[in-house]
């Protein structure tokens, strides 16, 4: 299992507990952004800067994932590429998105850029939050878990 995260919009409190995990476990990390991000000096962790445009870190983390590999998003459209692909997509709020509900999640946030685009005032997601943090670091830490048990069994 790799992990890589879609850096550009990604709260520093949720890429701090990202390198811990990464230090604690030996699992690679992978920061994909189109600006240069603060990393650590660590040889589990890595940024890849790519060109400014619409979806290009988003595109390069499709094609560079493999299946299995754990996706840290909160970009709707590139959790349900990753899934398509057979990786894990979680949301930085502590939100595993599955191919049981990627699809209800597209459709929400589809129905949203659709009041939006139409003049209404919809709000933006909330400042994240101690809860989110910890909902986050739990379930990373129960994802770590699943991948750390598969290994020992040879899955």
């Amino acid at each position: 299992m790799r992990i890589w995260v879609d850096a550009d919009a990604c709260p520093g409190a949720i890429k701090d507990i990202l390198f811990r995990a990464a230090e604690r476990t030996g699992l690679r990390l992978t920061l994909v952004a189109n600006h240069p991000v603060a990393i650590p000096r660590s040889r589990n962790v890595d940024f890849l800067r790519v060109q400014a445009g619409f979806d290009v870190a988003d595109n390069e983390i499709v094609r560079r994932v493999r299946p299995g590999d754990l996706v840290v998003t909160g970009d709707i459209p590139l959790a349900a590429e990753v899934i398509e692909k057979g990786c894990l997509a979680l949301s930085p709020r502590g939100e595993a998105y599955t191919a049981d509900t990627i699809r209800a999640r597209l459709t929400m946030r589809d129905f949203m850029d659709t009041l939006r685009a139409s003049g209404i005032h919809t709000g933006g997601p909330t400042p994240l939050s101690a809860r989110d943090r910890k909902a986050f670091a739990d379930r990373l830490d129960q994802l770590l878990q699943r991948h750390r048990d598969a290994a020992r069994r040879g899955d």
